[in-house]
């Protein structure tokens, strides 16, 4: 298979440090980098209006904004129409709360998630949930991430996270086939051999095996993530290098 070259993309997340000095500035040299899209995590006192004029300016397409399992009770409306501002097509809650790690806790998010996702839906946008390890713990024989699964996928899709996913013991590409068309966002995020967070392409997953599947899992865009790097320009540049081989 072959990544689009439009399908490659930076979650703003990794830049964080350099957005926060210089935001415009940053998009400005992920586009020269050669990335096509971004995905927006925090507005450092920027309006959504701001935002999209700097990615328009670069060159760069939003494809989504991470916002807080709290919105959902809290002016839900208001974070829609600023997605629909930035242009972006998916609204992604990237974490649910640490006191609601247990069954019970997961079908409460089930639950506001087939709500919230009824009002994207009608806004004319796709609600997504981003994981963590956690999200794949098994209690009592049940995995936590199967019980988002079973929510109906025209109000829920995911943005899976890879790293994520295999530090919880998961294989994406069996995720890919056996849940068909519920993946349109990527986290590429690639693992180091001590288990830390590397840049694409110079760590130990195998994403060639993931991806052969990603047509299955109805991926769309492939977004380059890391935690914590040390320096957020090379990062980018070599993860980028990294998507381009693979």
């Amino acid at each position: 298979m072959t990544i689009p070259a439009d399908g490659i993309g930076m979650h703003l997340y990794t830049m964080r440090d350099v957005l926060a000095e210089d935001y415009p500035g940053t998009l400005k040299r992920l586009a020269d980098i050669g990335y096509r899209t971004v995905g927006v995590s925090g507005r450092f006192d920027h309006s959504a209006e701001e935002i999209r004029g700097f990615a328009d300016d670069a060159g760069l397409k939003i494809v989504l904004e991470h916002v807080g399992y709290a919105r959902m009770a809290d002016n839900w409306a208001g974070a829609l129409a600023d997605v629909q501002t930035l242009g972006a097509q998916w609204i992604v809650v990237p974490s649910i709360p640490v006191e609601q790690r247990s069954i019970e806790g997961f079908r409460t998010a089930a639950a506001a998630f087939t709500e919230a996702g009824k009002a994207a839906r009608d806004a004319g946008l796709k609600l997504l949930f981003h994981n963590h390890g956690h999200d794949f713990y098994e209690i009592d024989g049940t995995v936590l991430y199967d019980i988002l699964l079973d929510v109906d996928p025209e109000l829920l899709g995911f943005e899976l996270d890879l790293y994520w996913a295999v530090d919880g013991g998961h294989d994406p590409a069996k995720l890919f086939q056996e849940h068909p068309g519920r993946f349109p966002a990527l986290h590429v995020k690639d693992m180091a051999a001590d288990g830390s967070w590397e840049d694409v392409g110079a760590g130990k997953l195998d994403f060639g095996a993931m991806f052969e599947h990603a047509a299955s899992g109805g991926v769309e865009q492939y977004l380059v993530e890391h935690d914590k790097p040390t320096d957020s320009w090379a990062s980018a540049e070599r993860s980028y290098r990294g998507m381009t081989e693979i």
